[in-house]
């Protein structure tokens, strides 16, 4: 039996419980793997159904926080020795960059054959400041030599990280895409989108765009505003504007959302908070918005192009690898909100191209980021790396 640690950062909705979870769950039955991580914290859904909904019951590390804290940070390091100690593993796999340096650490400290660690994103740019960019990214150069393997979710991230912040070389990085149970997005695609739209009074004529994420300053909100104040003004069609999610900009963006509308004469905005069942929600859209300064690969791209729902994002981290520029949505270069504005407008005001690049998505998505490619890669992955330590 080989025994698996597996360590993500916190239970918040996101790509990495996916990940943990189906790595967990789907793997050969010669693995025998343990998930443990923080709690989701304020603002954040707490993604904890998504293991229980696929027979996994992780453990929780209480002390394993967001937030760079000594004593928590400690304490996290203590007990993760303690459960190394305890289950022996062969494997010790960390996801994200809390759990990434904690975790890696733990397990170099108590001698783990082999270290692997996944970039689900990276804070090395439109986080921090200068000086504290620079550290993070001393920080994991150093974690990276105490590394058997990364894997980097993109290709464009693999470069990114070998290139652009030289964190480790070409040789110690794979490129393992995400994997997710997708065809619960094909599932009564029909009765979905009329209960979802019935349950906000929207009727089928209002094109509905939606923008799912952390209400943080990393996924941009501001842009997505103004880009809907110019396409309101423009388009001939009525839009109904859902922004899911919540986070610590909740009432700032509320506040200025409600000053658009103000400005339009019309409310247009919906704010749902989290939606933990997202594939009850997305049937219901015409099109999906990401206008992130920074992301890995953004999981609600994926999960949009799974329900027929065409897409629209900015050109940030690895979304040319999960957007088929053109067919299956559009890629917009740069941050200029008029530029935004005039491709979503095509989407909006064009019907039938809509309708062409629904099916273009899920075509592309149902193979490529499927879990059971996503468990075959990381299974040939550790299988390799335990036969080099032989």
């Amino acid at each position: 039996m080989i025994k698996v640690l597996r360590i993500i950062n916190r239970f918040n909705l996101g790509g990495p419980t996916y990940n943990a979870t189906f790595l967990t769950a789907y793997l050969p039955e010669d693995f025998d793997t343990t998930l443990i991580g923080g709690s989701h914290e304020e603002y954040e859904g707490d993604s904890l159904f998504i293991p229980e909904r696929y027979g996994v019951k992780p453990q929780i590390i209480d002390s394993l926080k967001r937030n760079v804290s000594f004593k928590n940070d400690r304490a996290a390091l203590k007990e993760i020795r303690a459960l190394i100690k305890e289950l022996k593993p062969d494997i010790v796999h960390t996801h994200a960059s809390k759990a990434g340096a904690i975790g890696r650490l733990a397990a170099y400290k108590e001698k783990v054959p082999v270290i692997v660690h996944t970039f689900h994103g990276h804070v090395f740019h439109s986080y921090f400041g200068k000086l504290k960019t620079l550290f993070y990214k001393s920080v994991e150069r150093r974690l990276a030599k105490k590394t058997s393997a990364i894997i980097a979710i993109s290709a464009i991230q693999k470069n990114e990280l070998v290139h652009d912040h030289k964190i480790a070389p070409a040789s110690k990085i794979r490129v393992i895409q995400l994997g997710f149970d997708l065809n619960i997005f094909q599932e009564n695609h029909a009765a979905k989108r009329i209960a979802f739209r019935k349950l906000h009074n929207v009727d089928d004529e209002r094109v509905a765009i939606g923008i799912i994420g952390r209400l943080t300053a990393i996924k941009n909100h501001d842009l997505f505003l103004e880009v809907i104040k110019l396409v309101a003004k423009k388009s001939p069609n009525k839009l109904a504007v859902f922004i899911i999610g919540d986070g610590e900009l909740n009432q700032e963006i509320e506040t200025k959302a409600k000053t658009i509308e103000e400005e339009l004469g019309q409310e247009i905005f919906i704010f749902t908070s989290w939606e933990k069942n997202v594939a009850n929600v997305l049937p219901g859209l015409d099109i999906v918005s990401l206008t992130s300064l920074n992301e890995g690969t953004p999981v609600s791209l994926i999960e949009a192009q799974a329900a027929n729902v065409p897409v629209i994002t900015t050109n940030v981290g690895g979304v040319a690898d999960v957007v088929m520029n053109g067919h299956s949505g559009f890629i917009v270069n740069g941050f200029n909100p008029n530029q935004y504005a005039e491709k979503l407008l095509e989407l909006v005001n064009d019907k039938e191209l809509r309708q062409k690049m629904s099916q273009n998505g899920w075509n592309y998505v149902k193979d490529k980021f499927n879990y059971t490619r996503l468990c075959k890669d990381v299974e040939m992955l550790y299988r390799e790396l335990l036969l080099k330590k032989k």
